[in-house]
């Protein structure tokens, strides 16, 4: 895979767990609660991970969940940028 389509595909899977998880990157940029180059750097950080074919596998599930699984490099942002219920 070249390093363009290891980005690409990354970046899917950092906007796809983020969903899974309540996030949505694009509104959350929006608000401020986290910045492009953030977003960039939780891509980097997952090109980084070496299980994504479990990661994969997780997202192609239906079920939404509370929260990334223990490997996800970018757990931490996600839990900094979740929305807080009421909000």
């Amino acid at each position: 895979m070249s390093n363009r389509e290891t980005l690409k595909h990354h970046a899917g899977l950092v906007d796809q767990m983020a969903t899974r998880v309540g996030i949505d990157l694009e509104d959350a940029a929006l608000r401020g609660d986290v910045s492009i180059d953030e977003i960039s750097e939780a891509v980097l950080r997952c090109t980084g991970c070496a299980n994504p074919g479990h990661c994969e596998a997780l997202l192609a599930q239906v079920a939404v969940s509370q929260d990334t699984p223990e490997y996800c490099r970018n757990k931490g942002l996600f839990a900094q940028i979740k929305p807080r219920k009421g909000r």
